[in-house]
């Protein structure tokens, strides 16, 4: 495994980061735990989780995935030899606290729910799952200002959270769904206030969505905020797997159709000349995918998520791979081709 710092901190994280979304709903807890120790084995130290996760949100199953973690920290006994990264929940979701905002009251309730149910004492990350303010993201193209929006100022959230960090509960900070605009104001206050500074930002990242590298990249380099990368293989799409209309049984945009970012016909055409690109390459594509990710200048950490240990071991054994040179060209010659399609 490689390891990488995060931001100026002397905190270790692996290149690889284990995804937990699915956990509480298409996986057991029987088959998280086996996911976990076999990441663990393979030097996986980082995990990502969020309050509001198993994906896709629903009000009987969210903190499911963060109890799953708790039970197997507390089981295996490694609390301390693992980065356990969580989120606080964006506005929108009625049913946490009438909907989530980054204040006093909302911040502390979220925070003490997640160390409850991880059965622990401090967050090594705690992330913004999402902006506080009216933005686009979530593959939403363009920005349309509402002057009527209801956002929380980013000086009262992080005066919050330093009183958190100054507690013991919370040892960094991260960004998540950010754009330009919201992170150097996050960097900008932290600093003029003497307030924790934010070490990471999790956006998506992929071969079929690289905005990241438009703004986003240059702060990451800069600025010593390194991405966590979600989505990396599209939700699956760049293993080819739903490639001329296939749908596998149990995989996830057969089973959920609320996932539309990477189901569309230019992503269908991008997907179809990666994974010929490849195969021509005697290369798995998703560990094509994964290592082009992985070999970026801004990255932090890859956030892998699987449903079957299979998938698990080949997203993990992406970190070995080292792509060539004539390989990174005809990638970026795909990409002009097919600019973001998910985008």
């Amino acid at each position: 495994m490689k390891y990488r710092k995060l931001g100026r901190t002397d905190t270790e994280v692996s290149l690889i980061c284990l995804g937990t979304m699915t956990w509480g709903e298409q996986n057991t807890q029987e088959e998280a735990f086996s996911q976990l120790d076999y990441a663990w084995e393979r030097g996986v130290n980082f995990l990502d989780t969020a309050e509001m996760y198993p994906v896709p949100p629903k009000e009987e199953t969210y903190t499911h995935t963060e109890t799953i973690i708790g039970n197997w920290l507390n089981k295996r006994g490694k609390r301390d030899d693992v980065i356990v990264a969580t989120k606080i929940c964006g506005p929108g979701f009625a049913y946490m606290d009438g909907g989530r905002r980054f204040n006093r009251k909302h911040l502390t309730a979220a925070l003490d729910g997640s160390l409850r149910r991880l059965q622990t004492d401090y967050i090594d990350l705690y992330q913004l799952h999402w902006p506080d303010r009216n933005t686009n993201n979530f593959g939403q193209r363009g920005f349309v200002f509402n002057e009527q929006e209801q956002a929380t100022p980013i000086e009262e959230t992080l005066e919050v959270i330093d009183e958190l960090v100054k507690a013991g509960k919370i040892r960094h900070i991260g960004l998540s769904n950010e754009t330009p605009w919201g992170t150097m104001q996050f960097l900008k206050i932290a600093e003029e206030r003497g307030w924790p500074r934010a070490v990471s930002v999790q956006n998506p990242y992929s071969l079929v969505f690289r905005s990241y590298e438009v703004g986003m990249a240059e702060i990451s380099h800069r600025e010593d905020i390194g991405l966590l990368a979600y989505s990396p293989l599209a939700m699956g799409v760049l293993s080819g797997k739903y490639l001329d209309g296939a749908r596998p049984e149990g995989a996830r945009l057969t089973l959920y159709s609320r996932f539309k970012r990477y189901n569309s016909p230019g992503v269908e055409k991008a997907t179809k000349a990666y994974v010929e690109l490849a195969r021509d390459n005697n290369l798995d594509p998703a560990q094509m995918a994964l290592a082009y990710v992985n070999s970026r200048s801004f990255m932090t950490s890859n956030i892998i998520g699987a449903t079957t240990m299979e998938q698990l071991k080949d997203n993990i054994d992406s970190v070995t791979l080292e792509l060539s040179d004539q390989v990174l060209e005809d990638i970026e010659a795909i990409h002009r081709q097919y600019p973001d399609p998910a985008a």
